[in-house]
């Protein structure tokens, strides 16, 4: 039996998308960090390296998201940019060492209501 199968899908959808937004801010921001002196073409062949991993994770979270969990492409969309904050502040915070502010917090409570009102009527 597929492990897999057990885990409802909105779980599985949310769990890809967690996962693929991990290797996407690696790719984003992690060059600054890391290849800081190097090319700037350098840092982008780089940053698509990683890119793909992000794409096979992305692709089927959002095919499980929208064809077996019933979300709709703005909950879709909405999820991932709440995903995209959850990964972010944690990473700036520990690997970028960027300090943290209470605009994150702010942005994280204007998150929550657009999540309201994109899954309010479902």
């Amino acid at each position: 039996m597929n492990a897999l199968a057990a885990i409802p899908f909105p779980i599985q959808a949310i769990v890809l998308l967690v996962a693929s937004n991990v290797f996407m801010t690696m790719a984003w921001y992690g060059h600054l960090r890391n290849l800081a002196a190097s090319p700037w073409y350098v840092a982008a062949l780089a940053s698509w390296g990683i890119a793909l991993a992000e794409y096979l994770l992305q692709v089927p979270a959002n095919r499980i998201g929208y064809r077996e969990a019933g979300f709709s492409v703005a909950q879709l969309k909405i999820l991932q940019e709440v995903v995209t904050l959850s990964v972010f502040v944690p990473f700036a915070a520990l690997y970028l060492r960027e300090p943290l502010k209470l605009d994150y917090l702010w942005a994280a409570l204007c998150m929550v209501g657009a999540v309201y009102f994109m899954f309010r009527s479902s």
